[in-house]
């Protein structure tokens, strides 16, 4: 009689002990795949003079209004004489190309006509400033002021901090009598912040048009990190392999309008926030899946325990893992497609039952995950037939996921280590969207890196109060850029040399 129990005991016994050595074996056989390389040297900058260009670029107003796209016109012309006169030998060995009026193509011509040419990106355009904070800035948002160490100001992170430190690059390199082996275009789009169908879109048909084929794109994106990755104490820099689509749906509700004195039992309001409610506490389902799996598999062998457990064991703890990442909202948004409720309009006067409701849901969609998805799920969770749902504004498909075992990724994870050394590279997902999503079609990779250091309480500065960049950040930006074209250039001679 006793024979029995201590089978089963036996049995869960051994399966314990199975159990802990799958998960010895994941966590412990699990190889690091950082690239090992020495620091290089940093390009000679003169901080100062560097960060007041970016300044003087900070204070001219390049401010994208969804509602009236020609605004700024005459700031863009402001800012293309700023780049002319403060990089006159980057403006001596580029061809410099104005599209659409003003979005900037520039063009490094290459000594090796074969080689596949490459593209940095970035925009000139930036967000307003959001009515009713502007007060609560440290400084004037557009006066583009340096102090305590940092160039404060809108734009000074998104996105001029980039297209200067790019320009601040090849000025250095032009100077020294530098060229690239394989052409580089430079693409600076006027209108990124509402979506970038009147720049970049027009310079990719045009490089399309005369037959350009790139090799890598790389744009805004992801960032370096400090302590925002629980677990990891070192520096950690995603290179954005993939970003989300973007769409947003209107919802109309309808009723007959009416007295206040006399409601009906069903407002065209009462039924929007119905529906609204019930999208909020049901969103679409999160994965750890897809680049998530990437990031976690890429960020596990650095992570202290128990998260290296975890990460290293996702088959057993993803529910654990999962749940955990969804408190945050940068991390929620990394594993899931999302439902932001960005604009509700109903009635003009409060003694007066309105005749319609209309609301804005703005979706980022998981790769995977697509517009079609994303309606038939907005329509099953309203549970009303009375609300119409339409599409309204720019919309596109999640992007392709751009491969980790190219020579391009690896080109980009070899600089970043090397400019920011002892920092953990991993790929990752761009949450928001870019112009490079618009090059597509042409290239064979596209990444989104910048290379901003940030911390978390830093993250509430994008698009938000009290942007700014710091001077000794800014220098490392340019000093990445330098290294990524010269270490580019290297790569394909090597390539052609083994040819």
């Amino acid at each position: 009689m006793k024979t029995a129990p201590r089978r089963i005991l036996m049995l869960l016994l051994a399966g314990l002990v199975l159990l802990v050595l799958a998960l010895a074996f994941n966590t412990f056989g699990k190889q690091g795949r950082q690239i090992d390389v020495a620091p290089v040297a940093h390009v000679q900058v003169d901080r100062e003079a560097a960060a007041e260009r970016l300044a003087s670029a900070v204070r001219i107003r390049t401010i994208t209004y969804d509602d009236r796209p020609n605004a700024s016109a005459s700031e863009f012309l402001k800012l293309h004489a700023h780049l002319q006169q403060s990089f006159p030998q980057a403006h001596r060995v580029l061809k410099r190309e104005l599209v659409a009026g003003y979005s900037l193509l520039y063009t490094w011509p290459g000594k090796e006509p074969d080689a596949k040419p490459i593209m940095l990106m970035a925009h000139q355009d930036v967000v307003p400033i959001a009515e009713g904070t502007e007060t609560r800035w440290s400084v004037d948002p557009f006066a583009g002021t340096v102090r305590d160490g940092f160039i404060w100001g809108r734009g000074a992170w998104d996105n001029k901090s980039n297209l200067m430190s790019i320009m601040e690059a090849i000025e250095a390199l032009a100077a020294q009598g530098f060229q690239p082996r394989q052409t580089l275009y430079i693409v600076a789009g006027h209108d990124e912040e509402s979506g970038g169908v009147g720049g970049a879109r027009k310079v990719a048909e045009l490089l399309a048009s005369r037959g350009v084929r790139l090799d890598f794109v790389m744009d805004e994106g992801t960032l370096i990190t400090e302590g925002v990755i629980k677990g990891l104490d070192k520096p950690v820099a995603l290179i954005g392999v993939a970003e989300k689509g973007i769409m947003t749906v209107s919802l109309h509700a309808h009723d007959e309008p009416g007295h206040a004195s006399m409601p009906p039992r069903e407002t065209a309001i009462g039924m929007l926030s119905e529906a609204l409610a019930r999208l909020e506490r049901n969103p679409m389902p999160a994965t750890v899946g897809g680049v998530a799996a990437q990031m976690f598999d890429t960020l596990a062998p650095e992570m202290k325990f128990p998260n290296r457990v975890l990460l290293s064991n996702l088959w057993l703890f993803s529910p654990l893992v999962k749940r955990e990442l969804e408190k945050s909202r940068g991390s929620n948004a990394f594993m899931r497609t999302t439902a932001a409720l960005t604009v509700v309009r109903a009635g003009n006067k409060v003694n007066v039952v309105p005749a319609q409701a209309e609301a804005f849901v703005n979706y980022r969609m998981l790769p995977g995950d697509t517009q079609a998805d994303v309606l038939r799920h907005t329509r099953e969770v309203m549970g009303s037939s009375q609300i119409k749902l339409g599409q309204t504004g720019a919309a596109s498909e999640a992007s392709p996921v751009s491969a980790t075992d190219s020579a391009s990724y690896r080109l980009m994870s070899t600089t970043i280590r090397e400019v920011f050394p002892g920092t953990v590279v991993a790929p990752g997902l761009m949450v928001a969207a870019t112009d490079s999503r618009h090059m597509q079609s042409i290239a064979d990779q596209v990444y989104r890196f910048s290379p901003v250091r940030v911390r978390e309480e830093d993250l509430t500065r994008f698009h938000g109060t009290d942007e700014r960049v710091s001077v000794a950040n800014h220098a490392e930006m340019i000093a990445f850029y330098h290294r990524l074209i010269t270490a580019a250039s290297q790569s394909a001679q090597a390539t052609s040399e083994g040819r």
